[in-house]
């Protein structure tokens, strides 16, 4: 399966970047393909647009859309809506996504998303 991990890329939460690279691997050891936004595609970019097609491009490929969000990251929610445009399946990585809220909010959103993904 090929599986495209969204993540905070600059100014991950303490600890967030190893464990999500262990997240990884755990993934590539059962087979998968996964492709890692801070290893995969070079981030050297003066705005940010060449990132941004790489990974439109990288995302389209992909089966399923793994999520790391820590409620902080604009380059995690424009990829969110890159994947909500592409009605890809998403799956939430447990613990490294803020908790459904009793109201409308886009947290709540992603994790109906989640349990609709099937759908698709």
């Amino acid at each position: 399966m090929r599986i495209y991990i969204i993540c905070p890329v600059r100014n991950a939460p303490e600890g967030w970047k190893s464990a999500i690279e262990n997240y990884v691997k755990m993934l590539e050891s059962q087979g998968h393909e996964v492709h890692f936004p801070p290893r995969d595609v070079n981030q050297d970019d003066r705005t940010g647009y060449n990132i941004c097609e790489a990974h439109r491009e990288a995302m389209e490929k992909a089966d399923v859309v793994h999520i790391a969000y820590d409620g902080k990251s604009e380059g995690c929610l424009f990829d969110l809506g890159m994947a909500f445009a592409l009605k890809k399946r998403i799956c939430v990585i447990t613990g490294y996504f803020p908790p459904p809220t009793p109201y409308k909010s886009y947290a709540s959103m992603v994790w109906d998303w989640e349990a609709r993904s099937n759908d698709y």
